[in-house]
């Protein structure tokens, strides 16, 4: 909002590069021109209040001016009348009225605040940034049956990327050759090493932290997740939250308003008094009055708590989902993907007499075959053999039937398939959190099938954190209720509705709610319905779940659910922040111009408290980018300097040569922003003594070690 704030109207696309390449706080433009301008003013001081001492202040106040007087011309060109507006005309009535240090100062101060604005906003998107330099500058590709090394951008769908140890993924692909363990911290917030094979995805930014592995490209690298994600982030940053919305109703028409009173206060003075004192104390309120502060409170703290949300693995869809992801007080997870692994595996067969094991899940297979039931991988993963059956049609909420080699077959929940003489073992495997489906052969049931998703291992604890944070969660999911109930209790949670379909499940959630701030968690795509109609809606598994970002408001890239306690109480702090800043802005306005315009305050105070209160707000913005880990989840240490490492392989009797080969590098994989850190790993090297014997053995001489490049893996 360049027509409510103290800094530069953001269409300036030049300052707006420049200060988007700050680095460092003394190459703030801003900051440079009040360094000099205030070294002016203190050789103003010291010649004294002479002509060349009251030249010198005045060039010191010309200068400090140019950061904001140009910008205030073009927007009042433009129609738009700011802060910036306020300041300009203070200065100019500062030095008509021969208060020519005053004006300087005013100058000094806004243009220190300013920088300090521009830096703080510069250095919270650094991390949003820093996701871009995840990319590597060149990859190798297999091509032509030899390894050639290009940019990302020339990558195209289909080919054969190249990552060796240690290093990042340029785009997102399919492993297609070797075995390694995949380091997503930077990308998903998670410390723990996936391991990943032939088959596996892998994500634009991943490390390799194993072997050699070959990728088929499935995205360029201007389309990868990775991409996805800086591009969401950032409309994200431009989206308002009703705080700033907030703070956006209070600061345009108080600038008008200010003008106003500035008018009157001069205006009444000069009938009651020195017209030329009134004039004076109007400046001074224009001064006092001005809500920089209260325009940048709550933009900032939004820009610092998403650009910190998304360092640590979740995408907030900006302020509002922010603001309102910290009134949250209950929460509604789906089951399947949610809190459990969303990979169903067989548990157990129960066959009727005359039926195998074997025979049960071929039957089984043959129909799954044709279908895209979630449970179906997991039947087809267990069956021997899969033989598929003809005329196969799904009965939606039941089952399947169909034909095999002239048999009638039906695979479906109880109730659609009497058990019969099963249903004994059915009660007991749904009372252990199975879902059971029966088959029937020829109208007659043969087998019972218990199929578990399995929990979460970390569920239960994302669970106690919700409720440590004094957050009531409940359980959605069309499963049957034994199983949900099952699975609920083995988490911790109270509330379950099972056996829903997608539209129960938004039904419900007002229900639910009673009046309070709702999320719904979910995998995004059977669960969309309810993620459009709670207050929040959160996908799990974003790296890889397309409608999952789209459909909701924030989404966890990991597969963690214990990010989801943590982003509740990072959005909690942040939402603090912001009424802090807005409380803070407010108290300032309302202190100083009573102050200002009796007189009790002069010209160069009032600018001095009103610039310092700036700079605490955008300080206290800044908190908002501030993460504390929860309790069970404490932060690894940073670590720095030298680690020394010895490792004394054993001995083994080879025969002729009992040298124990040199073990595989040790690898430490490094994140973005830490010190390195020297590792000197100290290994025998086998090479064989000619001429000792020792118990019937050659004996092996230790060479010196080789070094080992490594990687330093911190946070």
């Amino acid at each position: 909002m360049a027509d409510a704030c103290c800094g530069p109207d953001p269409s300036a696309q030049d300052a707006t590069e420049v200060h988007e390449s700050e680095q460092r706080l003394w190459h703030v433009r801003d900051l440079q021109i009040a360094a000099a301008a205030a070294l002016l003013l203190a050789i103003s001081w010291l010649i004294g209040r002479t002509a060349a001492g009251t030249a010198v202040a005045l060039v010191a106040a010309i200068i400090a001016a140019s950061t904001f007087v140009p910008n205030t011309a073009v927007n009042l060109r433009h129609g738009r009348i700011g802060v910036g507006t306020l300041m300009t005309i203070a200065a100019i009535g500062a030095i008509a009225l021969g208060q020519i240090n005053e004006a300087a100062m005013l100058g000094i101060l806004f243009s220190v605040a300013e920088g300090l604005e521009h830096y703080a906003v510069t250095k919270t998107r650094r991390g949003l940034r820093a996701l871009l330099a995840l990319v590597p500058p060149t990859v190798s590709v297999l091509r032509g049956g030899r390894e050639v090394t290009i940019e990302p951008d020339e990558l195209t769908v289909g080919d054969r990327m190249l990552v060796r140890p240690g290093e990042r993924a340029a785009t997102d692909g399919t492993i297609a050759a070797g075995t390694t363990s995949l380091d997503l911290s930077a990308i998903t917030g998670e410390s723990v090493p996936v391991e990943a094979g032939p088959g596996d995805q892998l994500h634009a930014g991943a490390i390799n932290g194993g072997g050699a592995i070959e990728v088929d490209v499935t995205a360029r690298a201007s389309d990868s997740s990775l991409a996805r994600i800086v591009h969401i982030v950032e409309e994200a940053q431009d989206r308002k939250g009703s705080g700033q919305r907030l703070a956006d109703r209070i600061a345009r028409p108080l600038v008008p308003a200010i003008m106003v009173l500035a008018a009157l206060v001069a205006g009444m003075g000069t009938l009651l008094g020195d017209p030329m004192l009134w004039i004076e104390r109007a400046l001074v309120v224009l001064v006092a009055a001005s809500p920089c502060a209260l325009a940048i409170s709550v933009p900032l703290s939004v820009v610092a708590a998403i650009g910190a949300a998304s360092r640590n693995g979740a995408l907030v869809k900006g302020g509002a989902a922010l603001e309102e992801l910290g009134r949250i007080t209950v929460v509604a997870l789906d089951k399947t993907g949610t809190l459990t692994a969303g990979a169903p595996e067989v548990i157990d067969v129960v066959t009727t007499p005359g039926t195998t094991r074997e025979q049960a899940l071929s039957a089984a297979a043959a129909l799954e075959s044709r279908s895209e039931h979630p449970l179906a991988r997991a039947i087809l993963d267990a069956a021997e053999t899969v033989d598929p059956a003809d005329d196969v049609t799904a009965v939606a909420g039941h089952g399947l039937h169909g034909t095999h080699r002239g048999v009638v077959l039906r695979l479906g929940k109880p109730g659609w398939v009497e058990p019969g003489a099963l249903a004994a073992d059915v009660d007991r495997l749904q009372r252990e959190g199975a879902t059971v489906v029966l088959i029937e052969r020829g109208g007659v049931v043969v087998a019972a099938i218990a199929v578990r998703d399995q929990l979460r291992p970390e569920a239960p604890e994302a669970i106690r954190q919700l409720t440590a944070l004094g957050i009531e969660t409940a359980m959605l999911t069309g499963d049957n209720h034994r199983t949900a109930q099952a699975l609920a209790g083995q988490v911790g949670i109270g509330i379950v509705h099972a056996e829903l379909l997608p539209e129960d499940k938004a039904r419900l959630l007002p229900d639910i709610a009673r009046g309070r701030h709702i999320a719904m968690v979910g995998d995004g795509v059977n669960d969309a319905p309810a993620l459009a109609t709670a207050n929040i809606g959160i996908a799990m598994g974003a790296m890889g779940t397309d409608v999952a970002i789209e459909t909701a408001d924030i989404a966890l890239m990991g597969e963690d659910l214990r990010h989801l306690p943590q982003v509740l109480t990072h959005a909690r702090h942040a939402r603090a922040v912001m009424l802090q800043n807005i409380g803070l802005s407010l108290a300032i306005i309302g202190v100083l111009i009573p102050l200002a315009a009796t007189g009790v305050l002069g010209l160069a105070t009032v600018v001095f408290v009103h610039e310092f209160a700036e700079v605490l707000v955008i300080a206290n913005a800044i908190r908002a980018a501030r993460t504390t880990p929860l309790p069970g989840q404490p932060e690894i240490p940073r670590t720095t300097g030298q680690l020394n490492v010895s490792i004394a392989p054993p001995r083994h009797d080879l025969g002729d040569a009992c040298c124990t080969p040199a073990p595989a590098p040790l690898t430490l994989n490094k994140r973005e922003g830490t010190p390195p850190t020297m590792l000197t790993l100290t290994t025998p090297h086998p090479t064989k003594a000619d001429g000792e014997s020792d118990g019937g053995c050659s004996c092996c001489e230790t060479a010196d070690p080789e070094p080992i490049e490594t990687h330093q893996r911190g946070t």
